[in-house]
């Protein structure tokens, strides 16, 4: 055996090593299986725990299942860890106890001795703020804090634009989300404060912190105070400004709102959804705050810092005389790629110099020199002549492609240096000339040649209009010239600036995010400020903002390349004598102190705020006003408030003070869904609200109500458990229906039991009592089991209940027979409909007959004895003299008009509407189906009224928007002629029965009500007898909808409308409330007497909320998809029969810029033939649109939004060969030459030429092939154009007619000779006629053009296309122009726009 020393140097074996060792294991894991079997057999806490520090997360629960010896220190440790929190940052407070104590995480207590339940039981938590400040994020890797302490090797993800889920950009492709206030409580780790994107405010949140972090722009705007006399703080800039600023140094938070200095600059919030670019934001800012500061120490800040100088000049080659004048600049704009070059400049350097590269200017471009009095050859350029102490350079990223006319972003790589020399870039003599001319002569500086300074060539391409160059702003000119000489001395050493700020931009020229990189003077460190984080980058971070791509940069290279670069760059200049430091607080003004200290006590004061809303429950709360009835507010009430002093609350809220007094009002517990009093809080007055409530929620399960009593009555207790009941008391004899009572019951309460309920709060006797429950909408169920509990009846939280006592044989009968049952299906199916009746309808609302009650026990209407109203018969009779009077005339004037060239037409006139109408007095005792009776004694003695059959069905409730809307219901030129229009005369329509219904015995003196049997449509098909469409079943129904099997009653009754409703002219308004199941066609016949005109010469628009008509003509359909006080407009004029259709008429003007123009409306028949439809056309269009046709020379069309569809041949019949449907449109088409189309085999196609050597296209063709071939195609082009066949293209357009195409693009945009040799396949697809169809000479070649011709040529297409309604190519988005409105808003300022 082998031996081994031992610690003690005695020899042990391997072998007993090895054992001790083993048993060592054993022992170890027998430990740890009796602490598992032990923690198995100990009680388990269940913990949820609810995030109430942030919004996004508070609707998120945490679980632990942790044993219940866990002491409260690794509790809070296990919710940090799953939280993702730091520990001791956060607290725990118990959700549904909230008079325990928070959890202390530093107790050593176990879970079951902190109050803890076990066995299942769910243990509520609230995880909150700690001291009011927010829990801190756990970092990865280093567990710190916050986010933004991360390493160098993480903070990449800062660089760039945020996650989808974080991100607040600036377009579409960044989502900005909803800020909680917590979460942005925390100050950043870098010591540094972030601005919260309000929208689209990334861009003002760059320039913010760049002007924030720049020394000598922070302590001058610190050194301006504010006079609040002279100025409103909201309206004021820089007092804004400056307020911004001191909280982003002071703050504590980890961002801060911008939204008071947006609205120093008069922006309302749609500003904040407007995207603008930084470099004009700039711009505009500076101009306002130079405004807001004029008179002050500060009003020449801008110009200090910002404001360079520059020559613009012209050198004439021949004898050396130069133009010259100065401008003044903030901002440098260099190209990152010249126009018409595909290489892009690789540094600013490169632009800088290419910026002042002066260029020639000769040939057609030569310079007018005022010396040699002739035009020369001449240089023009830029010099610098002055830079700024901050310079500022934009990279003009953002350019148009001419080709593609879209706005495009460049992103080439173009590199910058942290330190720029720019003594390469001045011309050190023109300085001195310039400095010494300022001084000697300042008016000749301002010398400009008219000609140089009109060319402008050099401004168009590298110059933006952010040179001034109006003469009455000095012109550049110093106002200190000793300064100006100073600076001219310098050395050019002096002249080198350093880069602080980058501004990025990331995106596309849609749209994107900006984000700043900014170096900090305190430390040397660079951070970037993406909105409302800020986090320390590195050089590496800085140079990734170049832009490009590795690889040559070739012209599409910025297409591959990454979207995020550089945008503007700020740097300062190197100079220790000018270079100042921040401010400390310490060092602040003592205005800016005051105003510190008002800034922290409004933030503490936000703070307390804040703790108070977190503890606050806000619940909806509802309230039966005696005067008022239901109102709805939301209570929001401190969790410790008790419930007495809730309900003083609410009341006060509820303006009850002098309705009623506070003893009679009490809060309960309600369901608003289901009308629902769940319970009510007797002897819990000093109960905590927060226990009452469950604590404080975003959201509650229930709602509060707050009952009123009168003095004398006494509160009924509502208890968990019960159902609440509506009650509704009928009186047979009057035939009507109380208002609701309320009765509470339990479930388990048999019917017996719940009648001696009712028959007490009723005061009615429960021995004769009916009760109808209504389970669901009209469903009426007889309760007359008595031991049947209201559980098994289908009883619920709330229901609805009909109850009847009376001494009547009524409840002898079967229910669905007896009075009761029919009152209630009256009750439940009646509706309340608006009707406007047209104004040329005879007499006023006051000389119709509108019957009322005037008592119980008198049969004389109220017309009846008063001289002042006529009677319906008098009403009717007077319409209908006047109309066949009028009828008459106008007969004669079409006969005398129209001759004897007509008299075809003339017959089928002879049959027309208004022959069919007959007088309505023909039924003798018509009056009393509208005269209210004084007398509702008895249910067998009712006025007789219209019958019309329920249709049995409800059909779908946009099947009746027909044709007609009110925008484009231009059929007829007066009421009149429209009335008088004859029917067509085909022998295939159907007239319409005009003459009266019969009349039979209803429920009311003033009504007509239905059965609602369902033995009444047992074995019934449903029918649609319409005047769209027969459904062929016409056996079954008259041509007024009625059932011929079976009468049916229906309700109708009628009332003047209110004075109040100022919505309506109640001259002209009916209120009319009629069964829902009665169809159109009974529903008109009931309004013939308000409108003075037979059912036939009238028709009936339903009007939507939009205002929006359209034409009901299903007879047969029923009103079953109207509700309660929706509108309906009647009109005069001939209504559609069965089998007809309205239809819009369009002209087709192939060559006319908007070749859809609309005629007239018409109305076409199934069985009508094409050339039958064309003849009643014809005559119509003389009429209104004066065109004189013959009927050759026109054709009919299919019409598909803009496009000529299938070509209608005569003898074609519409519903056989042409599917006809409501909303109808067709094209009319006059014709140059007899009509060629003879066969539905044939195809009609409209081609159009295409010259490329014109840049022209030619006038549409139409071309009649007998055959889908292409090479007939080929043929009939080659025909007609004399192209041989063997050079002509040819190509299908695309889009809507006239697939209108820019001459720019056709050459090569359409698919030219596709390989196929038929039309209807792939790519082609021409099945229909109206296919559109270029074709070209392939040997022709296109003309060439100079860039003047073709941007010449680009304008006339932009235009012509966007007369015709294409799509032009370019960019949809339509920007708003920054503004920034002094005078606090836009209102003020009209003419701005």
């Amino acid at each position: 055996m082998e031996m081994v020393p031992s610690e003690g140097n005695q020899f042990v074996s391997k072998e007993g090593d090895f054992r001790s060792c083993r048993q060592s294991i054993f022992d170890e894991m027998k430990k740890k299986i009796s602490q598992i079997q032990n923690a198995a057999e100990e009680p388990r806490m269940l913990c949820i725990i609810q995030d109430t520090t942030c919004a996004k997360r508070v609707n998120e629960r945490l679980t632990l299942n942790l044993p219940a010896s866990t002491i409260l220190s690794t509790l809070y440790k296990d919710v940090a860890q799953k939280a993702g929190y730091v520990s001791g940052t956060f607290g725990l407070v118990w959700g549904n106890a909230s008079e325990m104590e928070p959890l202390d995480h530093n107790r050593e207590m176990s879970l079951s001795d902190s109050g803890f339940e076990p066995g299942g039981k769910r243990n509520f938590l609230q995880l909150t703020d700690k001291d009011g400040e927010q829990p801190q994020i756990a970092s990865d890797e280093s567990g710190t804090a916050d986010s933004s302490g991360l390493d160098d090797s993480s903070q990449e993800r800062f660089i760039g634009p945020l996650p989808r889920d974080a991100t607040a950009g600036c377009s579409g492709d960044y989502s900005s989300p909803s800020y909680s206030y917590s979460s942005i409580l925390n100050k950043s780790e870098t010591g540094y404060v972030g601005l919260v994107n309000q929208a689209m405010t990334c861009y003002l949140n760059s320039l913010l912190q760049t002007l924030f972090m720049t020394p000598e722009f922070r302590n001058a705007l610190y050194n301006w105070e504010f006079e609040d006399l002279e100025e409103d703080p909201v309206t004021s800039i820089p007092f804004q400004l400056q307020r911004l600023f001191v909280l982003l140094q002071t703050s504590k938070k980890r961002a801060i709102e911008t939204t008071d200095v947006t609205r120093s600059f008069g922006w309302d919030s749609s500003e904040a959804w407007q995207q603008h670019d930084i470099q004009e934001l700039c711009r505009v800012m500076f101009d306002a705050l130079e405004q807001k500061w004029k008179q002050t120490e500060q009003a020449d800040l801008i110009n200090q810092l910002y404001q360079g100088k520059l020559k613009d000049y012209v050198r004439c080659l021949e004898c050396g005389y130069e133009s010259w004048r100065i401008d003044t600049y903030l901002d440098i704009p260099l190209v990152i790629r010249p126009f018409g070059v595909s290489q892009a400049y690789g540094s600013v350097e490169e632009a800088l110099q290419a910026f002042i590269q002066p260029e020639t200017l000769d040939g057609p471009n030569q310079y007018f020199c005022e010396r040699c009095k002739k035009k020369c050859d001449a240089r023009k350029g830029l010099r610098f002549l002055h830079f700024p102490y901050l310079l500022t350079l934009q990279l003009k990223r953002f350019d148009f492609d001419y080709t593609t006319m879209h706005r495009i972003k460049l992103n080439d790589r173009m590199t910058f240096p942290e330190e720029l020399d720019m003594s390469p870039f001045i011309d050190m003599e023109d300085e001195v000339r310039a400095a010494a001319a300022a001084v000697k002569s300042p008016q000749t500086e301002s010398c400009t040649d008219s000609g140089a300074e009109n060319e402008g060539s050099c401004h168009s391409d590298q110059m933006s209009n952010d040179f001034s160059t109006d003469d009455c702003v000095d012109e550049g000119i110093c106002l200190d010239s000793t300064g100006s000489t100073e600076r001219v001395l310098k050395p050019k050493s002096m002249l080198t600036f350093e880069l602080f700020s980058v501004m990025v931009h990331s995106g596309s020229a849609a749209g994107g995010h900006y984000y700043a990189c900014i170096k900090s003077f305190s430390d040397g460190q660079w951070y970037s400020y993406n909105d409302q984080h800020v986090s320390k980058i590195t050089q590496d971070d800085i140079r990734k903002t170049h832009g490009g791509s590795s690889g040559n940069r070739g012209y599409y290279s910025s297409a591959f390349a990454s979207s995020t670069n550089a945008y503007m760059l700020i740097y300062r200049l190197k100079d220790p004598s000018r270079n100042a430091k921040y401010l400390t607080v310490e060092d602040f003004p003592e205005h800016i102190k005051s105003l510190v200290q008002k800034e922290k006590e409004s933030e503490e004061q936000e703070k307390r705020q804040r703790e108070i809303e977190r503890n606050t429950c806000k619940i909806k709360l509802f309230c039966m006003h005696p005067v008022k009835l239901m109102m709805e507010s939301k209570l929001e009430v401190h969790k410790d408030k008790t419930l007495r002093e809730a309900t003083e609350m609410a009341y006060k809220l509820m303006e009850l003070d002098g309705v009623a007094t506070l003893d009679c009002c009490r809060l309960v517990k309600y369901d608003e869904f289901h009308e629902y009093l769940e319970r009510s809080y007797e002897g819990e007055e000093d109960t905590l609200m927060g226990l009452l409530l469950g604590g404080v929620k975003s959201s509650y399960m229930f709602d509060l109500l707050l009952e009123t009593r009168r003095p004398e009555q006494v509160f009924q207790p509502y208890k968990p458990g019960e159902v609440m009941v509506k009650v509704h008391v009928v009186d047979l004899k009057s035939e009507t229906i109380a208002s609701p009572i309320s009765v509470r019951a339990y479930l388990s309460q048999t019917i017996t039991e719940f009648k001696q309920l009712i028959a007490q709060a009723a005061g009615l006797s429960a021995e004769a009592m009916r009760v109808v429950l209504e389970r669901c909408y009209n469903d009426l169920r007889l309760l007359y089991v008595p031991n049947k509990t209201l559980k098994a009846e289908g009883f619920f939280r709330s229901n609805k209940v009909f109850v009847e006592s009376s001494e009547s044989t009524d409840h002898q009968v079967a229910f669905t027979d007896s009075v009761l049952w029919k009152l209630l299906d009256r009750h439940g199916n009646t509706i309340r409909l608006m009707v406007l009746l047209p104004e040329q309808s005879p007499g006023t609302l006051a000389n119709r007959t509108l019957c009322q009650k005037v008592g119980d026990d008198s049969d004389v209407p109220l017309d009846g004895s008063s001289g002042n109203r006529k009677s319906v018969e008098a009403i009717l009779e007077e319409s209908t003299e006047k109309l066949k009077n009028l009828s008459l005339l106008q007969q004669q004037q079409q006969l005398q008009q129209q001759g004897s060239s007509n008299s075809d037409s003339q017959k089928s006139s002879d049959t027309s509407d208004f022959e069919l109408i007959e007088s309505p007095t023909q039924e003798a005792d018509s009056n009393s189906s509208l005269c209210v009776a004084a007398d509702n004694r008895e249910l067998e003695n009712r006025i007789r009224a219209t019958a019309g059959s329920s249709g049995g069905a409800s059909s779908d409730p946009c099947e009746e928007r027909s044709d007609s809307e009110v925008n484009n219901d231009r059929s007829t030129s007066s009421v009149d002629s429209d009335i008088l229009s004859s029917s067509h005369s085909s022998d295939t329509l159907c007239n319409a029965d005009s003459g009266p219904l019969q009349l039979a015995n209803g429920l009311d003196s003033h009504s007509i009500t239905s059965s609602r049997r369902s033995k009444a449509h047992e074995g019934k098909k449903e029918t649609w007898d319409t005047a769209e469409e027969d459904s062929g079943t016409d056996s079954e129904y008259d041509d007024h909808g009625k059932s011929k099997a079976e009468a049916q009653y229906l309700y109708f009754r009628t009332e003047p409308c209110s004075q109040d409703d100022s919505s309506l002219d109640a001259q002209k308004c009916l209120v009319v409330h009629v069964d829902k199941r009665i169809t159109l066609a009974a529903f008109k016949q009931n309004l013939e007497p308000y409108v003075g005109v037979t059912t036939t010469q009238f028709k009936v628009f339903r009007v939507y909320a939009n205002n929006q008509e359209f034409e009901s003509v299903r007879l047969n359909e029923t009103l079953s998809s109207f509700s309660d006080d929706n509108k309906i407009t009647i009109r005069l004029g001939r209504a559609l029969k069965k089998g007809e259709y309205r239809v819009k008429v369009y002209q087709l003007l192939v060559n006319e810029t908007e070749p859809c123009k609309f005629l007239v409306d018409t109305v076409f028949a199934k069985g009508m033939t094409v050339r039958q439809s064309k003849e009643e056309l014809l005559p119509q269009l003389k009429e209104h649109c004066k065109l004189d046709l013959s009927i050759d020379s026109v054709r009919l069309r299919k019409k598909t939004w803009k496009n000529p569809g299938t070509v209608f041949l005569d003898y074609h019949v519409y519903e056989e060969d042409i599917s006809i449907s409501s909303n109808w449109e067709v094209f009319m088409e006059v014709l140059n030459e007899p009509e060629k189309m003879k066969s539905m085999s044939q195809l009609a196609v409209l081609t159009r030429r295409w010259s490329p050597a014109t840049m022209k296209l030619g006038p549409f063709q139409e071309v009649i092939l007998e055959s889908s071939s292409v090479e007939e195609l080929k043929e009939k082009l080659s025909e007609m154009s004399v192209i041989p066949l063997e050079n002509l293209d040819f190509a299908k357009g695309r889009g809507t007619f006239p697939c209108d195409i820019s001459v720019l693009e056709i050459h090569q945009d359409l698919d030219w000779n596709p390989k196929v040799s038929t039309l209807n396949v792939w790519p082609l697809y021409i099945c229909d006629d109206g296919a559109v169809v270029f074709y070209r000479d392939s040997t022709e070649e296109p003309m060439e053009l100079s860039e003047d011709q073709r941007n010449e040529l680009m304008k006339k297409e932009s235009s012509r296309l966007l007369k015709t309604g294409h799509r032009v190519s370019y960019s949809p988005r339509k920007e708003k122009a920054l503004k920034i409105y002094l005078d606090g808003g836009p209102a003020k300022d009209p003419g701005q726009d």
